[in-house]
């Protein structure tokens, strides 16, 4: 299965600047692949780092977690979404950079009860980028107005 943007708004609660997801090609409730294409006009670029811009770490975990939770929502009871609840094994491997397609594998690891864990790899042109092991917690959306 497949997400576009919108499909991707439906079950995730961020929005610009911090949707970090931009499609999901393929999905289902054991594995998911998706992507954020990264662009020189990301508001964090100001900042990070002038004249030499490389994506936050920050926010290539923010893009890997939101990949994961999508495959963890999108397959759990519905009005249930996967919130992050922490990492192990983090490691950065390659800069992100503007111009950059980072795509994300996340298979999902185990789950018990509400809670589970994911392993996401993030790769740049098949180079892995960062990788980790996620935690999650199922909870309920956030009301929408």
């Amino acid at each position: 299965m497949r997400m576009d943007i919108q499909e991707i708004m439906q079950v995730l609660q961020q929005r610009y600047p911090f949707l970090m997801v931009d499609r999901i090609d393929e999905y289902d409730d054991k594995h998911a692949i998706g992507y954020k294409n990264v662009s020189i006009d990301e508001p964090f670029f100001v900042g990070h780092f002038p004249g030499q811009p490389v994506m936050p770490g920050a926010m290539i975990l923010e893009s890997m977690v939101q990949v994961a939770s999508v495959m963890v929502s999108a397959t759990s009871e519905k009005g249930k979404i996967g919130f992050f609840a922490g990492a192990d094994d983090l490691r950065f491997r390659k800069p992100v950079k503007p111009g950059d397609k980072l795509l994300t594998k996340a298979e999902l690891l185990k789950v018990h009860g509400k809670f589970g864990k994911v392993k996401v790899t993030g790769y740049v042109d098949d180079e892995v980028a960062a990788e980790a092991e996620i935690l999650f917690v199922l909870g309920s959306t956030l009301d929408k107005e």
